[in-house]
């Protein structure tokens, strides 16, 4: 085998791991993005929560949110 060859081979190989790491990463960021999101839903949420709780007045005599 030619050293051309081998050359040419190592190649592909080195360019087929890079298409593979540049999937995972694009995976990865994508999973990051969906969890920030989520982070920051939850952090909203229990912000509202505490805001509710810290008012003084009771859930029952609360106005719903659709009011």
């Amino acid at each position: 085998m030619s050293d051309t060859v081998r050359m040419q081979e190592a190649l592909a190989e080195a360019l087929r791991v890079v298409e593979d790491l540049n999937e995972v990463v694009t995976d990865q960021a994508n999973r990051i993005e969906l969890l920030e999101r989520r982070v920051n839903m939850l952090m909203t949420r229990a912000a509202e929560q505490e805001a509710d709780q810290a008012s003084g007045l009771p859930l029952s005599d609360q106005r719903p949110p659709h009011y």
